[in-house]
């Protein structure tokens, strides 16, 4: 059913529910699986990008390279082989694009739980995601008790 699976992680405990329910989809389809990083410019970035030689992204793109490191290893360790991406942009531009540029039949994705003001002052990237999505999504949620995440 799956044979190409986008992985968007970001090393945080709900990124670990994305390896830990990616891992087993990948595991049970055969599936090729893709890591994908996304790191979101800020406007101070871009300002500090434009002031300092080294770049702003630089510190930002080696901790995301860490982080695809670590992700690419635990799947390992299960068996399983996954590429490892890292973009800079708008996380739902750049997950969609990722998804049609790898042929993904799935997007898995954690869900970070957040209050009233933080939704109403962020946009929800699960929600617009589904609006430019070229597939299915899978949202991974971590259980707080039960399967323990990768």
């Amino acid at each position: 059913m799956f044979k190409t699976i986008l992985l968007c992680y970001d090393g945080s405990r709900e990124g670990r529910a994305v390896l830990t329910d990616g891992a087993e989809l990948a595991r049970q389809f055969r599936a090729a699986a893709h890591l994908l990083a996304v790191i979101r410019p800020n406007a101070g970035a871009v300002v500090a990008e434009a002031m300092f030689s080294e770049g702003a992204f630089a510190e930002t793109g080696r901790a995301a390279e860490e982080i695809l490191h670590e992700g690419i290893a635990k799947l390992a360790s299960m068996g399983l082989e996954a590429r490892g991406h890292v973009v800079i942009g708008d996380p739902v531009e750049e997950i969609a694009a990722a998804a049609r540029r790898f042929g993904a039949d799935l997007i898995v994705l954690g869900h970070r739980q957040r209050g009233k003001m933080e939704r109403w002052w962020q946009s929800s990237v699960d929600s617009s995601l589904l609006e430019e999505s070229p597939c299915s999504i899978l949202v991974a949620i971590e259980a707080e008790s039960g399967r323990a995440p990768i």
